[in-house]
């Protein structure tokens, strides 16, 4: 495994950490794959949540630019093959998994570093963080799903504002605005993801999968189709052993002991 992203396996949770805190977690081609290779060992092996987050300062600082540097590599690169060999199977993925994924934002998240947070189930900053859309002062767009986040999470005119001026959001504007779900003291900001990711991973994972992705679909489903979505779920989530569970821990007053099993 590359020492570019750090591993700590829970009983029923994953904590998944970009490690390049000298270049403010940046990515390579070699810390991509690694990426790729712990979130899906992750899901192989049973995993019920992922937290991820970063290492030093900042969170991630998107691409290392120094690997997409046109004078270093003789003319201009193919960034598009960077995207879809990349960024886009990598948002595709998390938005894919059955189990919630947590971001604990730890410092500046910026251009496709942003977006790959903003690609997470949840989202909690801690409160210095900022958010920048950096593509604008190297002459790009809004890459790793940016432009679809910031449309449906802000709307367009606050999607506008923060692509073409790439001025940076600070945590606690970001919560107010929608992008994010909340922030937490700088101090508090992993006892309190770690804590969140323990809850959610021993709770009934198979139907907060469906729900993850009932609510991924909505976005750009008509009503109609959506009411037919959530009954044809609802059919398959009453008959899974925890809503069994769950009843049945209800009704006898005591804590369920959710498996996630369909």
């Amino acid at each position: 495994m590359s020492d570019t992203i750090l591993i700590d396996r829970h009983e029923a949770w994953t904590e998944i950490t970009l490690h390049r805190p000298d270049r403010l977690n940046s990515f390579t081609d070699e810390m991509h794959g690694a990426l790729r290779r712990a979130i899906e060992e992750a899901r192989d092996g049973g995993t019920r949540a992922i937290l991820l987050t970063g290492a030093g300062r900042g969170f991630c600082a998107g691409q290392d630019l120094g690997d997409r540097d046109p004078e270093k590599m003789g003319g201009p690169p193919d960034l598009g093959h960077t995207l879809e060999t990349f960024y886009n199977p990598l948002v595709r993925l998390i938005r894919s998994l059955d189990f919630p994924v947590i971001c604990a934002v730890n410092g500046v998240a910026a251009g496709a570093g942003a977006n790959l947070a903003l690609a997470c189930d949840l989202v909690i900053a801690a409160e210095s963080a900022r958010f920048i859309q950096s593509f604008a002062k190297v002459g790009l767009v809004p890459d790793a799903g940016g432009t679809w986040a910031l449309s449906h999470l802000v709307g367009e005119a606050r999607a506008k504002a923060l692509a073409l001026t790439a001025m940076p959001l600070s945590a606690a504007q970001a919560a107010e605005w929608g992008l994010i779900w909340k922030t937490a003291p700088d101090d508090a900001l992993m006892t309190e993801t770690r804590a969140l990711a323990e809850t959610l991973a021993h709770g009934p994972t198979f139907g907060l999968g469906h729900a993850k992705h009932l609510i991924q679909q909505a976005a750009t489903t008509p009503l109609d189709t959506q009411l037919d979505r959530e009954a044809a779920t609802q059919r398959i989530c009453g008959q899974s052993p925890d809503y069994a569970e769950g009843v049945s821990a209800f009704l006898h007053k005591r804590a369920p002991a959710f498996t996630g099993r369909a």
